[in-house]
């Protein structure tokens, strides 16, 4: 038995669930109100203490095993919910291996100097005589005292090495200070110099709090470069990091949106205000990491960009990735087509709001805080906003035009992963260009692949008739045993979600993704193979095994393990894990309706007034089984099973 199914057998989830949410008895389940988004008419949360798993029939859509809960309650990951659920069932986990626990003292390490880093700049903005004009800076863009300490904001002097010789003076080692980010090596290599110098200083935590690094701006207006970051570090990799989400995760979560801004400002202004759910890459692009970290809180995410930076200029420049600096005179990247693509693996709801020209967040809200909220409120979907851009201005009259903001749009509407709302664009776009929709399909050309020479592979008519004479049984297993067959497949193949999204997308159903599989380990384990697969830095294969939590890898090499009747070939994998996929959903899909239609019975028979949010959900997931359904039944006919 592995340390993850002895955690489980330990573990009550009906004791652990209860903590949070108030659970009322409901036959062999228990239900109560969703923690995970708001709602306070319909107890569509259900705990099933028997299979010790839960599911939120809501807006949520989610479900999951003791693991997943804890994980997407706290926001942790698979490693640190491990390390907290197996100290809680009295479970001790392997020692980490030599190496491992090197590392792991010296990330602790780095981050107990960089809190000592923290103290020290911060007593230099609120005590030392250099201070004074900082904070009358910080005054002046709205920040109060109270502000300055809870976000830890401090001042490095304008000295050549006021933090290292205050630090070594300690006892502290200068391999320990470079090793934190706090240090720069003279060109020379003759010695070190502080990295931050007459800088407003921000300190940098993970989601978890822990310090990570600093950011810092420059107070001289000659000053190059005008924001600078601390260097990559075991804590800090700014393509990985968000700005304030440590104090604004529990708001995005009851809120059930975040808004990411450009800069520090524009978080700490904004939470000051008690808009909490506010944060901001430090001067990257946004990452698809950025968004997976948070879509643990909430899936409506809102893009809050410079009009500058957001507007035609950007769009048709196609801009990829943004400056290095956190400046707002500079364009952030706004790649709409990677953003499409991103919401659709992720299955969220990624929106953009246009500052008021001239404005910045932090000004807004000091201005009007109201007007903040109704900025945020008016956002729109991406592929309305970028409709709205590419429109703005130009004579709708003439057909260059016309042609023009058609072959724009149409390669960014095929983009978008469900095809109602793939339906409903071509139509507004059409209703908006004044045109006849079916002159899209007339005028668009074969579409091809924009990922590359992954998408070889495809379940199309043809690849199915080829192997039309091979009959696959139909598998009747519980979903533990198909979603570990599937999972198997997958790592053998990962390219193979390419195909699998094509022929999901036909169906018009959800791409593949890591909630397809509901119990931890797999999950966990898939979430990290399509990210692999979505980056692009590093080959997938090092990319998987550098990022899978290592007491998962022992669950990889029994997945890999040679299956009995020898490895399948490569087309009848593909259909092998499309079916394998669709029979889980079918089941999920069927279990939701009986569980939904016993919820309904019940609160009817009570005279409870929320059954028909019940009924709401019980209509929209019939409609999911149907496609689910008829997607199976063509595969059958198509291969002959029937």
């Amino acid at each position: 038995m592995s340390v993850v199914d002895e955690v489980k057998n330990r573990l009550d989830i009906l004791e652990i669930v209860s903590e949070s949410v108030k659970l009322k008895r409901s036959g062999k389940s228990y239900s109560g109100f969703c923690p995970f988004h708001k709602n306070t008419r319909t107890p569509a949360f259900v705990v099933f203490p028997d299979s010790g798993t839960w599911r939120c029939f809501g807006q949520c859509n989610e479900g999951g095993d003791v693991f997943k809960f804890v994980m997407k309650k706290e926001g942790w990951d698979f490693a640190e919910t491990l390390k907290y659920l197996a100290n809680r069932a009295g479970i001790e986990l392997k020692p980490l291996t030599p190496q491992q626990q090197e590392e792991e003292a010296s990330r602790e390490q780095s981050a107990d100097v960089l809190e000592e880093a923290v103290k020290f700049f911060q007593h230099q903005l609120l005590h030392h005589p250099a201070g004074k004009s900082v904070l009358a800076y910080l005054k002046k863009r709205g920040v109060q005292a109270d502000t300055i300490q809870s976000f830890g904001l401090g001042y490095a002097l304008d000295e050549w090495s006021s933090l290292l010789d205050a630090f070594t003076a300690k006892g502290m080692k200068i391999e320990s200070l470079d090793e934190a980010g706090l240090l720069s090596q003279r060109s020379d290599q003759s010695g070190y110099y502080d990295r931050f110098r007459n800088r407003l200083v921000f300190p940098i935590r993970d989601a978890n709090g822990r310090m990570c690094g600093f950011g810092a701006r420059t107070l001289d207006p000659e000053g190059m470069p005008k924001y600078l970051n601390s260097p990559q570090t075991t804590l800090f990799d700014k393509s990985r990091l968000l700005y304030g989400l440590d104090k604004a995760r529990k708001s995005i979560r009851s809120e059930d949106y975040v808004v990411v801004v450009e800069g520090y400002m524009d978080v700490i202004v904004p939470q000051q205000a008690g808009f909490l759910n506010v944060v901001s890459p430090m001067g990257t692009a946004l990452t698809e990491y950025h968004l997976r970290t948070l879509k643990r809180y909430t899936r409506k995410i809102i893009l809050a960009l410079d009009p500058d930076a957001a507007g035609q200029k950007a769009i048709l420049k196609g801009l990829q990735t943004a400056r290095d600096a956190l400046d707002h005179d500079m364009e952030i990247a706004f790649n709409p087509r990677g953003l499409v693509m991103q919401e659709g693996r992720l299955q969220a709801d990624l929106r953009v709001c246009t500052l008021p020209d001239g404005m910045d967040p932090d000004e807004i809200v000091i201005k009007d805080p109201a007007l903040w909220a109704d900025v945020v409120k008016e956002a729109k979907p991406i592929i309305t906003h970028v409709m709205d851009t590419l429109m703005e201005g130009q004579n709708l009259e003439d057909p260059k035009a016309i042609r023009d903001i058609a072959d724009q749009m149409l390669p960014l509407i095929d983009d978008v992963a469900n095809q109602v709302e793939r339906d409903a664009y071509r139509q507004l776009l059409a209703r908006r260009l004044k045109i006849d929709e079916r002159t899209f399909m007339q005028s668009r050309p074969i579409r091809k692949s924009s990922r590359g020479t992954r998408r070889k592979s495809t379940i199309d008519q043809q690849t199915i008739n080829e192997i039309g004479q091979t009959v696959i049984e139909v598998i009747t297993q519980p979903t533990f045993k198909m979603e570990r067959h599937c999972l198997s497949l997958l790592l053998r193949k990962p390219e193979s979600t390419y195909s699998i999204d094509r022929a999901l997308q036909k169906a018009n159903l959800q791409r593949i993704s890591y909630y397809d599989f509901e119990v931890t380990e797999f999950q966990t384990i898939s979430r990290v193979l399509f990210e692999s697969l979505a980056q692009d830095q590093m080959d997938a294969e090092d990319y998987f095994y550098q990022h899978l939590p290592e007491p998962l890898r022992a669950n990889v090499d029994e997945l890999l393990q040679p299956m009995s009747l020898g490895e399948p070939l490569e087309d009848k994998m593909i259909l092998d894990m499309y079916r394998t996929l669709l029979n889980i959903r079918e089941i999920r899909a069927k279990l939701n309706n009986e569980k939904l239609a016993e919820m309904q019975k019940e609160m009817e028979e009570q005279g409870e007034e929320s059954f028909e949010s019940i009924q709401e959900m019980h209509v929209k997931n019939s409609l999911l089984l149907g496609r689910i359904e008829r997607a199976t039944q063509q595969l059958r006919r198509t291969i002959k099973l029937d």
